[in-house]
């Protein structure tokens, strides 16, 4: 079983980088609705086009959710 999505993006936090991802990560972690225990991309998807509001754009997400995907690939 692969951790939830939340456990990887939290792994992008950087105080000092600016970089799409990693803002996406730092303004997550202090979103307290996130479905932290989730791995399904529809209902994290779902969930962000209704509440992400710090999310400038859902490439952002397609991006941070490829990476996950990578890193976990069996």
């Amino acid at each position: 079983m692969k951790r939830p999505f939340y456990h990887y993006l939290m792994t992008e936090r950087d105080p000092n980088k600016k970089d799409a991802v990693t803002i996406f990560a730092n303004s997550a972690e202090n979103d307290g609705s996130f479905p932290k225990q989730s791995e399904d991309y529809d209902e994290i998807s779902a969930y962000l086009e209704l509440n992400g509001s710090y999310l400038p754009s859902m490439d952002v997400f397609d991006e941070a959710w490829t990476r996950y995907i990578d890193r976990n690939a069996d």
